[in-house]
């Protein structure tokens, strides 16, 4: 993108609301912090920089591009509690993936490039007030999902599937983003 934004996820093509655009594989690495602490600092600085925190507070490497998704306050994809992040609007081809930074359990505070949102700073413990919100975008992104493609499907299990079409056609409660922190209650 940027020297000061660096890398970035663009559409090729249109991403319905309600498709899932990444889930957790066996090939991205989950690392505890004792894990982490034995790297070189270098390499260490370099891998943290592509890494969020589960509600474990493990490290998670993903392998593929989802590492290069950058932050916003108006993100149009969000983490889910079931191991995927949802498209929570309709994404036009040529148009940035995003995520807000607020629910990947951040360990320092940062100032976000301005988008002339009333945020202006992602906080370690985001999750704990705005899960409200995120908790609404996807519950309207969830009632999308079995009515769209979705290419990404044959990286989930029969079982979480059928768990996400129970959520979809009202069977079930989706749980709360707010399961995705790692912190103090």
């Amino acid at each position: 993108m940027n020297p000061e934004i660096g890398h970035g996820v663009y559409a090729t093509e249109f991403i319905p609301k309600g498709t899932i655009v990444w889930v957790m594989d066996p090939l991205d690495r989950t690392l505890s912090p004792d894990e982490v602490k034995c790297y070189p600092s270098d390499l260490r600085e370099r891998m943290l920089k592509y890494c969020f925190r589960n509600n474990r507070g493990h490290y998670v490497l993903c392998w593929d591009h989802n590492r290069y998704v950058n932050h916003s306050f108006d993100s149009n994809c969000i983490l889910t509690p079931y191991q995927l992040e949802l498209a929570v609007r309709d994404i036009q081809p040529g148009e940035e993936l995003t995520d807000d930074y607020g629910y990947l359990n951040i360990i320092e505070p940062f100032d976000a490039f301005d988008e002339g949102h009333a945020r202006k700073t992602v906080f370690p413990d985001d999750l704990t007030r705005h899960h409200p919100e995120w908790d609404r975008k996807l519950n309207s992104a969830y009632d999308r999902l079995g009515e769209v493609e979705q290419p990404l499907r044959g990286l989930l299990g029969d079982e979480d599937w059928d768990a996400l079409l129970h959520i979809c056609n009202g069977k079930s409660a989706a749980r709360s983003i707010r399961d995705c922190f790692f912190g103090p209650a």
